[in-house]
């Protein structure tokens, strides 16, 4: 069974860093598509960073310069480094693997709380 499990969020003062984890299990997470998203009360979910099939990455506008996704595929972890945080990150932050046959696979989230 393919599961994907995510550690590292918390509470953080406006400024801090926090680094999310997701641990991969039941796959082996080399050349597939995963990526954070995340979703804060009353708004729909959005993307926050991913790698693309070729291992490129991309970043949402709101997080450019702030956040830096990596893998460790020894490890068979994606991570997101998230720096300079702001009270408007504050959601559950969940990591997803793309799957061309079958169903995408999500992690179940761990929630990033920035206080003011």
């Amino acid at each position: 069974q393919v599961q994907l499990v995510e550690s590292g969020g918390g509470l953080v003062q406006a400024g801090g860093s926090l680094r999310l984890s997701c641990a991969a299990s039941g796959i082996i997470i080399n050349n597939y598509r995963m990526g954070w998203y995340r979703q804060a009360p009353g708004k729909q979910r959005e993307l926050v960073a991913a790698f693309s099939s070729g291992g490129s990455t991309n970043y949402a506008d709101f997080v450019k310069g702030r956040f830096t996704i990596s893998r460790d595929n020894a490890k068979n972890t994606m991570y997101l480094q998230m720096n300079s945080l702001k009270p408007e990150d504050t959601a559950v932050y969940s990591c997803v693997l793309v799957r061309t046959y079958g169903s995408n696979v999500w992690g179940q989230g761990t929630q990033v709380t920035v206080s003011s």
